[in-house]
């Protein structure tokens, strides 16, 4: 779909007598073209010429050398240049001459060496001559027919004689595929005819036009040289010959074979000439000799004599231009989906009766090249450009010119997308087409050739679309000699024509608008017209000049210009956008650098495109991208993230943009070997269901989101509260009952504008872009009552379609089944109120119900509405056997209203509602059943709350469900509130509720010895809990037991209530009996307790501290690695290491413990840690904390956590021992207790910082060689094990060490 279009002409003309052009070649260090005139049969004599584009664009010359030639060859009138190379390192050209002389002449000569040199001699003369694309090696062919090969210092290499026997080299087998003696030609004809027996074969004659010359052609990288020559002057033969001369193939035969012979650098195909007497033909070979398709030359009658002589070809370095250049010119073909397309031709403006012009291409531009004349070069350089129309609704329609000689190939890929070489209609020309551009309007089509413009009238929109109708022919332009390069239509649908004007040896700009014409240059200060283009809207025309000045042409008159921007280098490729803030320039450089007036966006693009909302580009990493217009500055593009972010795709690789439809959110892509994609980017596709849902046009935002599949929740999230007030006309724009439906069936909670289709634009807000969120807006609808935004949304439409009636009756089940959760019963509601109105409606608003939900849920629910008319009606929409359900609803009828109702809920599983159906039946005793059946005991309670004596029935049955159900203190309550105090006593003794237990057993009047009894049972059991102060409570109050309840509270710690009790009994001896035995043993206990929690302090602390300096040393061999010899102290231990000898072999630091293969992310299926097998045995080791695993900081740190747990748990029992020391004398045991206190207190308030310090960087790992999967996610196995505790780790909270005060008479 690409052409090619001119970007720059000239021509330098050479002052050189009577001497022509015979050779050149390209300086690229220099940008500069090396000349070669001479000799002549009458002026043996060579100079050589540089010419030099970087100052102007004719070149600027300078002369090199020049010397006698004669030629030394008795058999050849004159020398001729053979190969003319120029080696930019040592400023040298060579020249291989025809007489069999090999000159170097030095542009630097060093003393002691010539300017001209000849460096060696072929007496026999040499045929052809060609330099390896490396420069390396230099293939010759002599006048022997030998084949020789030189180094770059011109040492032989290979020296080997063309032979007859050469052709053994390949056997080629011909299947006959695709041929005439294959196809079917009826019974007859192949009863009487071998189909494997050609008609014809080729014997590989010569042509009657062939001169009897050698060519030799390199292939792309210098390892394969291919040589055509003529064996025995019989056939003409194709030899192809390795880097180290050894013959590889031979062509097979093809009658009618030239001389000329050119291999793409690419490597696949050897291009030659073949001339028949109805056409020729290009035709192709393969590496191994065999033909490989063809393509026939265009030529017209009347040029019949400019394709009598040789015809030569020669491709472009990038293999995507093949230059065929022949008596009359030069035409440049180009192939898609393997057909080849006429793109340029150039004619010739000297003599034609001499040799065919020549074709220099250059070897670092693709599409810049010299055309050779006599006395002059043609200097052109070409850009594959897209001809489409506007892409401003509403004629975006997407129609695209590709140029094929003569032939115009539209489509408009809006209504067909036909792939080439195909198209939906052609337009036809005089002469072969230069450049071609549609009107704004895209309903003219303007072609310009050589001598003029046609301008055809065309309408897409047409039904059916009808062909391209020429309605005009002129040439605006008189001079014979000018060259047309460009063409555009600007506004009010004038031409504008860029051409070449050698008598000012400047490009000029025409324009014609209706009769008027007018011929314009650009001032001086900007140099020539390089380019000229429309705007993306085609309502202003700019011009570009060498410098990258970009200018507005004004409608005014020629000197009229206004400079827009000057891009940073002249950019082929350029897109203009106008907006009220800003005009930006974008162009495209040669070299992928994408510029935004002068700032530079990317340095990667392949191709772009640009419409009043988007710039959307294609990179070499195979992404297509878009970025939001805005000004120049705040131009946002997007990273390589497809996967996240609506702004970037993946796409096919080499794929280039084509053409941008935006009413139909489309672009289409063309891949690298020609054909279409059309894809919808998810980008196009939001912004045009965002803008049409900004406009209220909700039928449009809909079918969008219909036909691309795209979430219709974006149609409310979008702009909730405008979406919320304009529901009817949401209503009468989608009008289908079908298409409502649809939108209410995908509604969910998820706010989508904020999460799958968040909104990436940036709107201005008090002047300034930000984000556009919606996110306070959707909040603030969302936070209107309780209700959720499905149900909100399903509430609005109800309302809407309740003024409509019955038209919407379908939308208003949907409406409620959509509910979340699904109000079938409103649904069913609606059904009900039709069986009484129409019976034809209800059935269709039933069916459509049963289609909406489950059918069984509906038929339950519409049970439960005890509505057995809709029960019966949506069984039938069932696959219920009648047989079932039949006489079940048979019986229902039968029964009273009550017991009906209580029956289907009890059926229905409903049984709160059944039991209020038997509380109306006023059956106490089935009351009672029911409710003791399924344990609905709390409502039953409810029900009979105003009858004490069925409510106390109730509670009893309640007490003892209770006690059943070991749940002994909530049976104690009941039985307490039934004033049943011995059942309360046993059941509060059951759950240990000993104060609760001893006041119900007063208050039952028990006896005594069971009083006792219980008292003793309560009192063992809270020993054995271990606690201390309620067994010496019931000691002391039920038992009257002081000795036992004083040593009850001193081994609690409570020496303060021992002491009281013993002075409130009387009995000072206890003091020194219980009380202080009792404080010695416990000062004794605590005090060891807190000497080992010290030494576990003084061992813990230092090896953590020393693991941490190892792991922070060495961090392979922490986590199980090899040790990282000579200390390994220069890694840090906040990334990833590099790969490198130590780290490929063994994997980065984590994948050492984890035995992740660090290169490809898989794991081998022998050290596989993904299995629960082995996650259980990590589990273990990560509790046990083994000494020199990986998990032992977090063990060491988890086990200094409880550690204070402890201590601060010790504080409060710790005091109270401390003060019942000092009262009882005990100053110095007081004194040691809280020293060792203390100084455990102290050690953990020092060590906390350090022990739960966070390392920076230390968190989860993740890359190559971490501990995350692909996904980011937790990893599964062993490998999940080790991501838990590093997690752990670091959301682990650094606890508080609580400060115990000292006792100052301590």
């Amino acid at each position: 779909m690409r052409n090619l279009r001119n970007i720059g002409y000239s021509v330098s003309k050479f002052d050189v007598g009577n001497l022509t052009l015979t050779a050149s070649t390209w300086d690229t260090t220099n940008d500069a073209l090396i000349c070669a005139f001479g000799p002549s049969e009458t002026n043996a004599f060579i100079e050589l010429l540089r010419v030099d584009f970087k100052g102007k664009p004719e070149g600027v010359q300078s002369n090199i050398a020049a010397w006698d030639a004669p030629c030394p060859h008795p058999e050849l009138e004159c020398d001729k240049i053979l190969c003319l190379q120029y080696f930019a390192e040592t400023s040298t050209v060579c020249l291989v001459l025809a007489g069999g002389d090999i000159v170097v002449v030095r542009e630097e000569p060093l003393p002691g060496q010539d300017l001209v040199e000849i460096v060696g001699s072929v007496d026999v003369g040499i045929r052809a001559a060609a330099w390896s694309p490396d420069e390396e090696l230099l293939a010759i062919c002599t006048q022997a027919g030998t084949f020789l090969s030189m180094s770059r210092d011109f040492e032989g290499i290979a020296d080997i004689k063309f032979s007859p026997d050469d052709i053994k080299a390949s056997n080629h087998v011909s299947v006959g595929w695709g041929k005439k003696e294959t196809q079917f030609q009826g019974k007859r004809a192949k009863a009487l005819r071998d189909p494997t027996v050609p008609e014809h074969v080729d014997e590989g004659l010569p042509s009657e036009y062939d001169d009897s010359d050698v060519s030799i052609s390199w292939r792309g990288d210098g390892a394969f040289v291919a040589v055509n020559s003529i064996e025995n002057g019989k056939r003409r033969m194709i030899r192809v010959y390795s880097r180290e001369g050894v013959l590889d193939s031979v062509s097979e035969p093809v009658d009618y074979l030239e001389g000329t012979l050119s291999w793409r650098p690419a490597g696949n195909l050897i291009a030659g000439i073949q001339r028949l007497e109805e056409q020729i033909k290009v035709v192709f070979f393969e590496r191994n000799g065999l033909r490989h398709g063809e393509f026939s030359l265009r030529q017209s009658p009347k040029d019949a004599t400019d394709w009598r002589g040789p015809i030569t070809l020669k491709w472009n370095s990038d293999s995507s231009v093949l230059a065929v250049c022949f008596r009359g010119g030069v035409q440049l073909w180009t192939m898609g989906n393997y057909h080849y397309y006429l793109k340029q031709e150039i004619r010739r403006t000297g003599d034609q009766t001499v040799r065919p012009v020549q074709v220099q291409w250059h070897p670092e531009r693709p599409l810049k090249l010299v055309i050779e004349e006599s006395k002059c070069t043609h200097n052109l350089e070409y850009a594959f450009n897209v001809v489409d129309s506007t892409i401003l609704p509403p004629n975006d329609h997407g129609t695209v010119v590709v140029i094929d000689g003569n032939t115009a190939k539209l489509t408009p890929l809006r209504f067909a997308n036909i792939p080439p070489p195909m198209s939906l209609h052609e337009a036809v020309a005089e002469l072969p087409i230069i450049d071609a551009a549609i009107n704004s309007s895209a309903r003219t089509l303007v072609l310009l050739h050589r001598d003029g413009l046609g301008v055809y009238d065309y309408d897409p929109e047409a039904k059916p679309i009808l062909p391209p109708r020429l309605s005009m022919i002129f040439k605006p332009w008189s001079d014979p000699v000018a060259v047309p390069l460009q063409v555009v239509v600007g506004p009010d649908d004038s031409i504008f024509i860029l051409f070449y004007d050698p008598n000012e040896r400047s490009n000029s700009l025409y324009r014609i608008e209706g009769d008027e014409r007018q011929k314009f240059a650009l001032p001086p200060e900007y140099g020539s017209i390089m380019q000229i283009t429309v705007d993306v809207t085609h309502q202003l025309t700019f011009v570009q000049s060498g410098a990258g000045h970009v200018l507005r042409v004004a409608a005014g008159g020629p000197e009229e210009y206004s400079t827009l921007t000057r891009l940073p280098r002249l950019c082929p490729w350029i897109e203009i956008v106008l907006s009220d803030e800003q005009s930006i320039v974008f162009g495209l450089a040669n070299n992928g650098c994408l510029y935004a007036n002068e700032r530079l966006l990317v340095r990667n693009c392949t191709s772009f495109a640009a419409t009043s909302d988007y710039l959307i580009f294609t990179t070499t990493q195979h992404l297509l991208k878009f970025v939001h217009m805005a000004s120049v500055d705040e131009l946002e593009v997007p990273s390589d993230a497809p996967e996240t972010d609506e702004r970037c795709r993946s796409i096919e690789r080499g794929a280039r943009i084509v053409t941008v439809i935006p009413s139909a959110f489309s672009l289409v892509l063309q891949m690298p070997r020609g054909n279409l994609e059309t894809i919808f980017p998810r980008a196009l596709v939001l912004a045009a269901i965002r803008q049409s849902i900004d406009k209220l046009d909700y039928k449009t935002a809909f079918l969008a989101c219909r036909s691309q599949r795209v979430d219709m929740n974006i149609i409310h999230d979008h702009d909730a509260a405008k979406f919320m007030s304009h529901i009817p006309e949401f209503v009468s724009q989608v009008k289908k009952k079908e298409h409502i439906d649809l939108f209410l069936s995908q509604l969910r909670g998820e706010d989508v504008s904020q999460t799958i289709y968040k909104d990436t634009a940036k709107r201005k807000r008090n002047g300034i872009l930000a984000a556009a969120d919606n996110t306070e807006d959707s909040q603030a609808v969302s936070n209107v009552g309780s209700e959720s935004k499905v149900n909100r949304i399903c509430n609005a439409f109800l309302s809407v379609f309740e003024k409509l009636g019955i038209k919407h009756l379908q939308n208003i089940i949907t409406a409620n089944v959509c509910k979340d959760p699904p109000d079938l019963e409103g649904g069913l509601s609606v059904v009900s109120k039709l069986e009484e109105k129409s019976p034809d409606l209800a059935e269709k608003a039933a069916e459509h119900i049963c289609f909406l939900a489950d059918v069984n849920k509906l038929y339950e629910h519409s049970l439960g509405m005890y509505d057995l008319e809709l029960t019966l009606l949506i069984a039938q929409q069932s696959q219920k056997d009648p047989r079932e359900y039949l006489p079940y609803m048979q019986s229902l009828q039968e029964m009273p209203d009550l017991r009906r109702k209580f029956t289907i809920d009890n059926d229905l599983g409903r049984r709160s509602k059944a039991l209020a159906h038997i509380y109306e039946l006023d059956v106490f005793d089935e009351f009672k059943a029911f409710t003791q059946k399924h344990a609905l005991y709390t409502p039953a309670l409810d029900l009979y709350k105003y009858q004490p004596d069925r409510l106390n029935s109730l509670t009893r049955l309640y007490a003892d469900y209770l006690n059943g159900e070991s749940r002994a203190k909530e049976a104690g309550l009941a039985f307490e509130f039934l004033s049943d105090y011995e059942s309360a006593c046993t059941a509060y003794a059951t759950a240990g509720c000993w104060r609760e237990a001893l006041s119900s057993a007063l208050l039952a009047d028990l006896p005594v010895s069971n009083l006792i009894e219980l008292a003793h049972n309560l009192a063992d059991t809270l020993t054995e809990a271990k606690d201390y102060h309620a067994a010496g409570e019931i000691y002391r109050d039920h038992l009257s037991d002081v000795d036992t309840a004083a040593k009850m509270f001193c081994k609690g710690s409570h020496f303060s209530d021992a002491i009281r009790l013993v002075a409130l009994a009387g009995r000072k001896e206890l003091l020194t009996e219980i009380v202080d035995p009792g404080l010695v043993e416990a000062s004794a206990s605590t005090t060891e307790l807190l000497a080992e929690m010290k030494g576990q302090l003084q061992a813990q602390i230092p090896r953590l501290r020393d693991l941490r300096r190892k792991k922070a040393e060495d961090p392979l061999a922490f986590f199980e690695g090899v040790t990282g010899g000579g200390g390994g102290g220069d890694i840090p231990d906040d990334i990833s290491l590099a790969p490198s000898a130590l780290s490929t072999s063994g994997g980065t630091f984590m994948t050492r413990y984890t035995n992740r293969s660090s290169g490809s992310g898989t794991m081998n299926t022998a050290t596989t840690r993904k299995t629960s097998k082995n996650r259980r045995r990590e589990e273990r080791k990560r509790a046990r904390g083994k000494k020199g695993s990986v998990y032992e900081e977090e063990y060491l740190v988890g086990s200094f956590a409880r550690l204070i747990e402890r201590v601060d748990g010790m504080r409060e029992e710790v005091g109270r021992l401390r003060e019942g020391l000092f009262r009882r004398g005990m100053r110095e045991r007081a004194g040691a207790v809280e020293r060792a206190m203390l100084e455990v207190v102290g050690i953990c308030r020092d060590a906390v910082g350090e022990v739960f310090e966070v390392v920076k960087g230390e968190g989860v790992v993740d890359g190559e060689g971490g501990m995350e999967n692909e996904m980011g996610e937790r990893p599964a196995g062993a490998d999940g094990v080790f991501w838990d505790s590093r997690e752990e780790r670091n959301k682990r909270v650094v606890p508080v060490v609580k400060e115990f005060e000292r006792l100052s008479l301590v």
